[in-house]
């Protein structure tokens, strides 16, 4: 990394040489050609450097080639121009002049293609590359004769560079990469955190004896806007302009994938770390428009796209609360670490696609009336589903348990006078909480409890479990990991209660049991070591 040199620094060299920085016009100072005076860029930077040169080269990105159009006389020249204003002005504003049909000037009629220009702006051209315009009418069907076939007018440079003799790709050696988990075998058991301070991002150990943090790395510009780490902590996710990156390595982090992405704003892992989802969200580009969003999911090995999402904000909504109306993350994984499955929540349904072809499973939408919520097991492909009450208890809630792919339903629970629901799975996929907050009969007031379903064990058997005081109102819970204890924190008053419970004990290995239960204790949540046997109170 080239050598960093702070404004005080030169500001200071410059009063030695007697220069007055004040009156130097920086921007009026050219250097020759190809002179750098020793000052070099480094890998990052000379990347960004020559790719926005490349975004910027090009004048032609709001242009769009329609091929495959009807061949017509003059006489129908109008008419055709005027369905082909109609469908491409759906997408933005074609500008004065901006669509021009080609005629045969021998036969006087079209040729079959036409040239749209977009009022488009050269700063939204990362929109443009990412194909906004071209995805919604390429393959659309005029008729059975006649599918448009729609590219980008930039593209037609890149096709013509294409040889006409077919030549093997170059075979590079086998380089072989750094060990991405070698920061599991330090020494000291350690872990690793990332801060970000002023433009500075750094890594570094976590020593819990020494108390004293040790750093790993350090980078100043590592990005645009923040840093996250993956699932199970192999990389390292930074989010820039153009895209995301992801960075690994016990100590080097060097640069292994990037992801295009304009605009990107939210990023999300799936739990495997398979597989990147990248989201953005874009004004409206008439007045009749809505914000458009964009999801993309990339392999993070190779950086293929493997699908995107994109349409109206309004389409990812549902009246849930998120990121500007949209919940984060939209996607829900399932499977496991294998991450087979993936599913969203719509209206009166959930859209569950599998990862082999990123399509939905038989094609459709799971349907579900009325759902609310679902929740995937951490372990196996089945999804825990929430429907409220409706028509004044005519129609009790349910949770319903659905086995993927298949669809089929394993278990359902209707539930009575529901006011509200929250599900928690236990880590390896061995039981459900259902924590159910039930009004009493003058609908004034609510009690809670908790129905406990055994996924694995034959017929999945439901118990119900109540708090020795049913008005004590629940704070807290949390499954212990690995294990098949868990604590609730419950009680009105500034200091409550913690109660620990076993769903297996050696005196009674099928029905839940109370262990003990810690009294006054000034808490409002409770964590479980990630191997379970100890915890930690907060609040």
């Amino acid at each position: 990394m080239p050598e960093q040199v702070s404004l005080e620094d030169i500001e200071a060299t410059a009063r030695g040489l007697g220069i007055d920085l004040s009156v130097v016009d920086l921007n009026a100072i050219n250097l020759p050609p190809g002179e750098d005076f020793g000052i070099k860029r480094c890998d990052d930077e000379e990347d960004l450097y020559h790719e926005e040169s490349l975004e910027l080269e090009s004048g032609f990105g709001n242009v769009i080639v329609v091929d495959n159009l009807p061949i017509v006389s003059s006489e129908k020249f109008e008419k055709l121009e005027g369905v082909i204003r109609k469908i491409y002005s759906q997408i933005g504003v074609i500008r004065d002049g901006g669509l021009w049909m080609p005629l045969n000037p021998d036969s006087q009629k079209t040729l079959g293609y036409c040239f749209i220009e977009y009022n488009t702006a050269q700063e939204d051209y990362f929109l443009w590359k990412q194909n906004l315009q071209k995805e919604k009418t390429n393959g659309y069907k005029l008729d059975k004769s006649h599918v448009f076939s729609v590219n980008l007018f930039d593209e037609f440079d890149k096709f013509m560079r294409i040889p006409d003799e077919w030549t093997p790709a170059e075979i590079k050696p086998y380089v072989a990469g750094e060990n991405l988990q070698l920061w599991l075998t330090d020494e000291k058991g350690r872990d690793q955190f990332v801060i970000r301070a002023g433009t500075f991002t750094e890594v570094f150990w976590n020593d819990p004896r020494q108390m004293i943090p040790e750093l790993v790395y350090r980078r100043q510009y590592w990005t645009e806007s923040f840093v996250q780490w993956s699932s199970l902590g192999t990389y390292l996710a930074t989010i820039h302009r153009q895209g995301a990156a992801v960075w690994g390595g016990a100590t080097t982090f060097n640069r292994l994938m990037r992801f295009a992405h304009a605009q990107v704003k939210l990023i999300d892992f799936s739990p495997g770390e398979k597989y990147l989802i990248t989201y953005s969200r874009h004004e409206p580009s008439g007045p009749r428009d809505t914000d458009r969003v964009v999801l993309n999911i990339f392999d993070v090995r190779t950086g293929k796209l493997m699908r995107d999402f994109k349409g109206n904000a309004d389409e990812f909504a549902l009246g849930h609360s998120g990121v500007t109306g949209v919940p984060w993350p939209v996607f829900r994984w399932g499977g496991g670490r294998e991450d087979r499955f993936f599913a969203r929540l719509g209206k009166n349904m959930i859209s569950v696609y599998e990862t082999e072809t990123f399509t939905l499973i038989d094609k459709k939408s799971l349907k579900v009336d009325n759902v609310v919520d679902f929740t995937w097991s951490p372990t196996d492909p089945i999804i825990a589903v929430f429907v409220p009450e409706l028509n004044s208890g005519n129609n009790p809630a349910k949770v319903s348990l659905v086995q993927i792919p298949s669809k089929e339903e394993l278990r359902q629970k209707n539930l009575f006078s529901v006011s509200d629901i929250k599900m928690y799975w236990q880590n390896n996929g061995e039981y459900l909480a259902v924590k159910v907050d039930r009004y009493t009969k003058t609908k004034k007031s609510t009690t809670s409890g908790f129905e406990l379903f055994r996924i694995k064990e034959r017929d999945i058997p439901i118990e119900v479990l109540e708090l020795e005081n049913k008005n004590d109102k629940i704070v807290a819970f949390a499954w212990e990991p690995k294990g098949h204890r868990f604590a609730v924190i419950h009680g009105d008053n500034p200091r409550p209660d913690i109660s620990f419970y076993s769903m297996r004990t050696a005196q009674n290995t099928g029905r839940v049991s109370k262990l003990t239960t810690i009294k006054s204790k000034q808490a409002n949540a409770l964590y479980w070591s990630p191997a379970g046997g100890f915890f930690s109170l907060q609040g």
